[in-house]
């Protein structure tokens, strides 16, 4: 299934300024030397799908989990879906090569085990946000 973008009233859409979202956005953004911000993708059924972060020719595109606190066994489903939603954004957005998942450090336990090993043999990015900037996820 194809999916295109679909233009915003707001470029920064759901993602307040000051907000964890909006500050692993830009800091990936100055990284990666492109502009990275939310979006809807239309489906070929008119479905829309929001993308937490893509670029303007839609080469890069991005998903956060940006929970904080105490660490929180439900963070690892996020994680997964996320995984599977880049994966499928990927292949759904006909000029995006590559699927960025940016976690929070508390969120990196939930990449424990086989986790990490699969998102990297599948071709995703994992990156951890320490509040400034983002890293590759160690190993």
């Amino acid at each position: 299934m194809r999916l295109t973008v679909v233009d915003a009233p707001n470029e920064w859409s759901r993602f307040a300024e000051g907000s964890v979202e909006r500050r692993m956005l830009c800091a990936l953004s100055d990284e990666l030397g492109t502009a990275l911000r939310p979006k809807a993708l239309l489906l070929e059924n008119r479905s829309r799908v929001e993308v937490e972060g893509i670029d303007a020719e839609g080469r890069i595109v991005v998903q956060l989990v940006a929970n904080q606190g105490a660490y929180k066994p439900s963070y690892r489903n996020k994680v997964m879906a996320d995984l599977f939603k880049l994966l499928w954004l990927r292949e759904g957005v006909p000029s995006a090569e590559r699927a960025v998942l940016v976690v929070t450090e508390v969120v990196v336990q939930a990449l424990g085990g086989w986790v990490a090993t699969a998102a990297a043999d599948l071709g995703v990015e994992v990156r951890v946000f320490d509040g400034i900037r983002t890293a590759p996820l160690s190993k």
